[in-house]
Order: C-alpha cells, then sequence, then structure tokens
C-alpha cells in the first residue's frame, strides 16, 4: 500500500488536509457539559441568591460584597466638568494641561481621568501642529 492509499481509507471520502466540517462549529453553540451544568444553576439559582442576600443580611461581608457588586457595579467611567482654556493655539493648550494638573493637585481628578484628559489636549496639540506645519509649507511653496 502506498501513501495516498492509506490517508484515503482513514478518511473516506476527504482528501487530506481537507475538513470534514469546513463552516466549523456554529456561532454560539455550547458544548453538552456546559449545557446541563447552566440548567442545573438555573434550577437553584433563585435559592442561591436568596441565601446569599441572607448570609448579607446576617453580617457576612463577603456575600454583602457580592449582592453590593451586582445591584451596584464599580463605575469605570464618569462625567468630568473641568473648564478649560481654548485650545486653538500652543498657548491655550498648555494652558489646559496646566489647568487638568491643577484639578489633580486639588483632587478634583483622578489620576487615571487626568491621563485621559491630558491624551485628548495632546491629541488636539499635535492637530494645531499639523495646522501650522501646513500654514507654514503652504507660505514658502507659494513664494517660489
Amino acid at each position: 500500500m502506498n501513501e495516498t492509499t492509506k490517508a484515503e481509507n482513514l478518511r473516506p471520502g476527504w482528501k487530506p488536509g481537507q475538513s470534514g466540517n469546513p463552516k466549523g462549529r456554529p456561532r454560539g453553540s455550547r458544548n453538552r457539559v456546559t449545557l446541563v451544568a447552566l440548567a442545573a444553576m438555573e434550577d437553584g439559582a433563585e435559592a442561591i441568591a436568596r441565601k446569599v442576600v441572607d448570609l448579607a443580611k446576617e453580617g457576612d461581608m463577603s456575600a454583602a460584597r457580592l449582592v453590593i457588586e451586582r445591584l451596584v457595579p464599580v463605575a469605570k467611567e464618569r462625567p468630568i466638568f473641568l473648564a478649560l482654556p481654548d485650545t486653538g493655539s500652543a498657548d491655550g493648550i498648555a494652558e489646559a494641561q496646566n489647568a487638568i494638573l491643577q484639578a489633580v493637585a486639588a483632587g478634583d481628578l483622578l489620576p487615571g481621568e487626568a491621563a485621559t484628559l491630558a491624551g485628548i489636549v495632546e491629541a488636539r496639540r499635535k492637530a494645531v501642529e499639523t495646522l501650522e506645519l501646513e500654514a507654514r509649507l503652504t507660505a514658502l511653496e507659494s513664494k517660489k
């Protein structure tokens, strides 16, 4: 027997390198074990939730934390109200960066929020710089 015949006998109907299911597993389909576990949890979910709430009421801090985290998830972002100067010039951008720094120092902004704002102001700085460079190039080219 040669190599081709052996490969054909192992997978009748398919050539070597050809999948038996070219589209793959359907999107969103679940494993049978996962489905059984979900069904078991679904049957007891209400009782489990009630028990966790009862434990929290009795003073179990782990249970209380779990209940609070589910009821009021941790906010990832919040609106920021900070008056910034006009960022249409280099001076305005420098003043905006200084305002952000002062807000962090005063405790009005968290460092992560300040980093996000500073990134936005930096993007504005790059845009202003690009506009100024384009104006300079246009002026130089028009002189030629």
